[in-house]
């Protein structure tokens, strides 16, 4: 004998509300002998008639009465789960949880999140702004905004809001007092402030002019590992840094940094959307990813931002 299930009740609720098979077939898209067969192994599991059948009506027993009222209970929480999840999917509710830089949120995302904020005041949104690679999976977060290359992982999955690209900057001061490099060679006669990798260790400068190629790191006793302060020290005459365009852009039209060997530059730099790779994705997640991907597209000396790896 087959045993109840719960999906049963939903069908007889159907049959009872259509007062026949074949339309109740109809409206839950099963053939009608399944929902014929369904209603039987229901019958048999309670041990009596729910229904009496004849060839133009169906009539419900006393115990088919009774069971109506239970059975319309369950079809109703299930159409309120259905609203929730359709209502889920437009209009975006619940607690967000976002790690990004804080040099991004600060200088790149604040009007960002600030919109965020006012159009979907249904969602609770929690930032982690620390340098550190959260494990989005075993922390419960929806994103993380990240830089450079990803590692492979069969649990995640990302899409590429902004390609940055990097130069050489100095304070104007600066490079009247120490000289301005013609060559990449002249740079080690410069000092450098350093970007701090994930690794501790400060990232050489690979420069590119077309098919030439420069690798080096002029001595320097300063580095950090936020983009923002080593453009801040730039400008403040502590030495060249190699940073984003973005970083450096409102200094440079203000005149506080000049690019530095305008004609060579590191390599650019990739920001992406990080997500727990799943086929359903909330409409907080989505339309954040969305609203992240439009203000980084916008930003100074971006390049245009596309879909790399598959979602």
């Amino acid at each position: 004998m087959e045993q109840f299930e719960p999906n049963d009740l939903l069908i007889f609720a159907h049959v009872a509300e259509a007062g026949s098979f074949s339309r109740a077939a109809e409206r839950i898209g099963l053939p009608k002998s399944t929902v014929s067969r369904r209603i039987s192994v229901l019958e048999d599991r309670l041990g009596e008639r729910l229904m009496l059948r004849t060839t133009r009506r169906l009539t419900l027993t006393e115990l088919g009465e009774h069971l109506l009222t239970h059975a319309r209970q369950v079809a109703d929480e299930v159409e309120a789960v259905r609203v929730l999840a359709e209502h889920r999917q437009t209009r975006p509710t619940g607690r967000l949880r976002v790690s990004m830089p804080g040099d991004f949120a600060t200088l790149l995302l604040s009007e960002m999140l600030a919109d965020y904020i006012a159009r979907h005041p249904a969602v609770t949104l929690q930032l982690d702004l620390s340098p550190r690679r959260v494990d989005l999976l075993g922390e419960g977060f929806d994103i993380a905004v990240r830089t450079g290359a990803l590692p492979n992982d069969a649990l995640l999955a990302a899409r590429r809001l902004a390609l940055f690209p990097i130069g050489l900057y100095a304070a104007p001061r600066y490079l009247a007092e120490q000289g301005d490099p013609a060559i990449p060679e002249d740079l080690l006669r410069h000092r450098a402030l350093g970007l701090v990798g994930r690794d501790g260790e400060t990232a050489p400068w690979t420069l590119t002019a077309g098919t030439a190629h420069w690798e080096g790191l002029p001595e320097g006793r300063t580095a950090a590992n936020s983009p923002d302060i080593l453009t801040r020290l730039a400008g403040a005459g502590a030495g060249i840094a190699a940073v984003p365009d973005c970083y450096a852009a409102h200094d440079l039209a203000q005149g506080r940094l000049r690019r530095v060997l305008p004609a060579w530059s590191l390599p650019a730099q990739t920001a992406w959307a990080v997500f727990p790779g799943r086929r359903l994705m909330p409409a907080k997640t989505r339309t954040f990813i969305d609203m992240l991907e439009a203000a980084l597209g916008g930003a100074p000396g971006n390049l245009p931002p596309g879909n790399l790896r598959p979602e």
